[in-house]
């Protein structure tokens, strides 16, 4: 990162697009997102800081994606395509009685899918020459993966949506010639998909021009690795580690620790560092290209498998039976580097298990890393986590993560000798705990710190966002509306003046970052009422 860029100090808000409010059973892209953009705009926060941004399948969860470059359909706001005229008012009808408070993804991705499927005929129907211009150049641009998304989905409607590893031989192992043949007889369903990017990639834009314009920079995040199920695993089996037959070798997780007296079992398939390094890391540098497109920064999942990566057998019930295997270390990024430019605005999640190697190889490649408070009272001895272990301010301070129980939640599940610890360090009872521990982030030499919407409103165990190794009931939380109110943005920042993390006010003689449009045209569009 660039020098003057570290001279300041920023805080922010954890909170993934699916939590925002919407009146379509999940939060998306349209009038709740430039509300939370406000928020944080009168509220003196610089940073917001989201989960990864890929379509779900099984489980829900973000880091299990079906693509490592495609965005969330899901997040396709319809009250922007209303007022964009590709859906009518009745093609919303019936509108089911979601839940504000949590995300019922099988639910969603039905009624989602009708009234995409209607705009996309709306799509179809339009004299808007401009807009079909624009959709083409989208997919002619961004044709290296959208090919290969489109016709996966595609495949996988075929055969009812089971993992590509149980599709026919043709359509598992498809040549050059198979693929543009499906191309040519399946382009109706491939154009629909390549649409709904298409749509993605428009909204979000205009969502993070509206962010940038007000000084607040967006922080994404991307897995260290691939799904099973996606389309890199079907389109470039010569990435991963696989064997004769199609199938992983080996796969992803890491060893008990904190979360899993078990371990995790990710079961992502481990990528062929052999092949990656003798083609010059190309896929590698074409994923972070595109993901820093979409982002102002991007935080990357699992640092420490960059340096080794625990491998377990496929087909292994936990994570325990595994092995430690080295990683590409500096050469991927410094092959990124060469590409993209050296002061790449990356930040290492490198929490877990942190051997000496790989404290050297963040710091050799000068990416600031994570302390996560929740993970500091246990034996603060044994840690740099506390704020004053802390010996550089090239790190991100968070009270906890996506993977944490909330501050709240967190807290009352202690035993009461380290509720005492907690208490007297930061000279608190504890009844809002939630503000001692932001307040205690915020008051670190951290360069950033960031805490979960869910800290902010001092929720409890039941808002978490996600339980490392359960299968089911992660990834729902959602805020209302009235979350996002002019009381907790006054006390917010307040704290945040006080700590010295208030951006400087945004000139407001600048132009937008959107060409053509005024921000009024833009709030008009997201608030249009349906």
């Amino acid at each position: 990162m660039a020098t003057e860029t570290m001279l300041k100090r920023y805080a922010g808000v954890l909170l993934h697009p699916s939590s925002l409010p919407s009146q379509y059973g999940i939060g998306d892209f349209g009038s709740g997102a430039y509300a939370f953009i406000d928020f944080l705009k009168e509220s003196g926060q610089s940073v917001w800081q989201v989960l990864p941004f890929g379509p779900t399948g099984y489980g829900d969860s973000p880091y299990q994606s079906f693509s490592a470059f495609a965005g969330q359909p899901l997040f396709i706001s319809p009250e922007v395509l209303l007022a964009q005229g590709l859906l009518l008012k009745q093609d919303l009808q019936p509108l089911p009685n979601f839940s504000d408070d949590a995300v019922d993804y099988g639910y969603v991705l039905y009624y989602k899918n009708m009234i995409f499927h209607r705009a996309y005929e709306h799509f179809k129907e339009s004299k808007d020459l401009i807009l079909k211009m624009e959709f083409k150049e989208f997919c002619e641009r961004e044709k290296d993966w959208l090919n290969d998304y489109a016709l996966f989905m595609v495949c996988k409607d075929m055969q009812d949506g089971v993992c590509f590893l149980e599709w026919t031989p043709e359509l598992r192992h498809p040549t050059a010639h198979k693929k543009a043949a499906l191309l040519r007889t399946h382009k109706d369903e491939v154009d629909y998909y390549r649409f709904l990017q298409y749509l993605f990639y428009v909204q979000w834009n205009r969502v993070k021009a509206y962010a940038n314009a007000r000084d607040i920079r967006i922080i994404g995040d991307i897995p260290i690795f691939v799904s099973l199920d996606s389309a890199e695993m079907w389109a470039h089996p010569e990435l991963f580690c696989l064997t004769d037959e199609g199938y992983p070798s080996v796969v992803a997780g890491v060893p008990p620790d904190y979360f899993s007296e078990t371990g995790q079992l990710w079961g992502n398939p481990l990528y062929n560092w052999d092949y990656h390094k003798k083609t010059g890391y190309a896929w590698w540098i074409q994923r972070i290209r595109k993901q820093l497109e979409r982002f102002d920064m991007l935080r990357i999942d699992h640092f420490r498998g960059f340096e080794s990566y625990w491998a377990i057998p496929y087909g292994e019930k936990t994570a325990v039976n595994g092995a430690w295997l080295p990683g590409p270390g500096t050469s991927l990024f410094y092959a990124i580097a060469k590409k993209l430019g050296e002061d790449l605005p990356i930040i290492a999640e490198d929490l877990g298990i942190i051997t000496p190697e790989v404290t050297l190889l963040r710091d050799t490649l000068g990416y600031p890393g994570m302390k996560v408070l929740q993970f500091a009272f246990n034996d603060p001895s044994d840690n740099d986590l506390l704020p004053f272990r802390f010996t550089t301010t090239q790190c991100i301070c968070y009270t906890g993560t996506h993977d944490n129980d909330t501050t709240v939640g967190w807290y009352l599940s202690l035993p009461e000798k380290l509720k005492d610890r907690v208490r007297l360090y930061l000279n608190t009872d504890g009844k809002n705990i939630h503000w001692d521990m932001i307040r205690c982030a915020m008051g670190s030499i951290a360069q950033y710190a960031i805490y979960p919407m869910q800290d902010l409103l001092g929720f409890g165990s039941d808002c978490r966002m996600n339980t490392p190794s359960t299968p089911s009931g992660n990834w729902t939380f959602r805020v209302r509306g009235e979350h996002f109110n002019s009381g907790l943005a006054s006390y917010l920042k307040t704290m945040t003046e006080l700590f010295g993390r208030c951006p400087e006010d945004v000139d407001e003689a600048a132009p937008e970052p959107i060409e053509d449009e005024t921000d009024e045209t833009i709030e008009a569009d997201a608030s249009e009422e349906v």
